[in-house]
């Protein structure tokens, strides 16, 4: 599923991190009766197909104007997370418009690894462009003799001297420097979903979180009510003071139980925050966790992770820069040609002449070994590290691959039958309770344990749409950390004129 777009080398300088005001909040969770437990969801009808794609549109395909910045989109599309509100009207409704959609177009202008991404093109674009400028001609004046035979010289006069590159050197040094920019693409691309990543996983963990707090106020209501109960048939001689202290022992730790899902709840809301670069409304969560997405297979995982993954095509990009560097080197040792030329006057002769040279440096000694060595080494390093980055992306998958099926086994399981099958005990004991055939207390514990069992479901969503982000978005993790340099260590980078 595609709903929104993202541009990445458009993006307006980073303004710092702002405040957005509190404008509306979404939804007051009412109190609920002890007697009335959170319904259970409806199992989703789930239809079998592959992950959604990512469509890549480097921009040196083509040669672009060295001389202007970068502007043109890097990305057509990101999927958008599964289950996640369409930009429509109704979804725009959640939270005066706080859209998980809007609040990652917030990031793509706040979050500042995007800017650091995005003038790491700019910059290696730069580098292309000086490496395929041709020197400066020298201009000069020269004059020899001066005083022979009292006269002002035997040549008075201008020269200009100019380097002639052979070989093309220069043209090759451009492409590599531009296959290091299509490398710096992908590399800001797999930092865009690095960001859009975090921002969803911390999105569903706050959304989790907030239900999660409901469900224990319930579960406090629920052991409060256990108490009553307790005192109540003490002072009739149906419970002793061990199961008095046992019942306000419990309803603690219920407490403290609730005390630390707000904490987590706090927490993954201010973690998004600083993902997003603002501080954003502290109520503005919908409720996308239980809606139904297609399911994964691992064959597809597989096969969309290394096929399309930022960081195989970024390695990709920096093997074919380091072949060009491979060619580039060996054309060093191919002398360049200076050339100088220009019109005088011999005073001793009294006439006009002009002054011609031509040199050129022979590869005698230097021929350039040891950086053609060197740069063969780097190609090899490379092309093992893109088979290192392809074997650790399929381990990695396995991974996370196994944790999402296993938390979608659960959701599955839990929807179709765990809470029915709970909500229903819960139901017929009460039932039972108003007949007088059930005490109170064993209407209290179905009903704690359907509480304990919705716990449980959420603690799967949130792993399994944990999971899924993952999947479709490559693995990618790290939205605060620094985008990695598209020069790899030991590469070839001379100044002030790189090659």
């Amino acid at each position: 599923m595609r709903t929104r777009v993202f541009v990445l080398l458009a993006l307006a300088p980073l303004g710092g991190c702002r405040n957005v005001p509190h404008t509306a909040t979404c939804h007051s969770h009412a109190a609920a009766s002890i007697r009335q437990p959170i319904p259970a969801a409806p199992a989703p009808a789930v239809a079998q197909t592959a992950a959604p794609r990512a469509q890549v549109v480097p921009a040196s395909h083509a040669q672009p104007d060295l001389t202007e910045p970068a502007t043109g989109p890097l990305v057509e599309r990101l999927p958008a997370p599964a289950g996640a509100p369409a930009e429509s009207a109704a979804s725009g409704a959640t939270c005066a418009g706080m859209t998980l959609a809007s609040i990652e177009d917030m990031a793509t202008t706040y979050n500042p690894t995007l800017t650091q991404a995005r003038t790491q093109v700019d910059g290696t674009l730069g580098k292309a462009l000086q490496a395929g400028l041709w020197p400066n001609p020298v201009l000069g004046y020269q004059a020899e003799k001066i005083g022979s035979q009292g006269t002002a010289g035997e040549f008075q006069g201008g020269f200009i001297r100019q380097e002639i590159i052979t070989a093309q050197k220069r043209r090759v040094s451009r492409e590599k420097y531009l296959a290091r920019a299509k490398a710096a693409e992908f590399g800001a691309l797999a930092q865009q979903y690095r960001v859009v990543n975090d921002i969803r996983r911390q999105y569903w963990r706050a959304a989790g979180a907030t239900r999660l707090v409901t469900i224990h106020e319930q579960m406090v209501k629920n052991a409060e009510d256990r108490l009553v109960t307790v005192e109540e048939m003490f002072n009739v001689g149906q419970s002793n003071t061990v199961q008095v202290r046992q019942a306000r022992v419990t309803l603690q730790r219920t407490k403290l139980d609730l005390l630390a899902k707000i904490n987590d709840r706090d927490q993954a809301r201010r973690e998004l925050s600083a993902l997003v670069g603002v501080e954003l409304p502290e109520e503005l969560y919908g409720d996308e966790l239980d809606e139904s997405v297609p399911p994964l297979t691992w064959d597809a995982s597989l096969a969309y992770t290394l096929g399309e993954s930022p960081e195989v095509r970024e390695a990709t990009a920096k093997l074919e820069s380091d072949r060009i560097t491979v060619e580039r080197e060996l054309r060093q040792p191919i002398p360049n040609v200076f050339v100088q030329a220009g019109p005088g006057y011999d005073f001793t002769d009294n006439r006009t002449v002009v002054n011609a040279q031509v040199t050129v440096q022979p590869p005698i000694w230097d021929r350039n070994q040891g950086t053609i060595q060197q740069a063969h080494a780097d190609l090899s390093r490379q092309r093992a590290e893109l088979c290192r980055i392809e074997l650790r992306l399929k381990r990695d998958l396995s991974m996370h691959f196994k944790q999402y099926l296993t938390a979608q086994q659960h959701v599955e399981s839990y929807r179709g039958e765990v809470l029915p099958e709970a909500e229903q005990a819960y139901k017929a004991r009460l039932k039972s309770y108003k007949q007088q055939r059930e005490t109170w207390p064993m209407v209290l514990d179905a009903q704690s344990e359907l509480y304990q069992r919705q716990a449980e479901y959420v603690h799967n969503l949130v792993t399994w749409r944990d999971s899924q982000t993952l999947i479709e978005g490559f693995l990618l993790t790290g939205g605060l950390d620094a985008p990695q340099n598209p020069t790899p260590p030991g590469h070839i980078d001379a100044t002030p004129q790189p090659r």
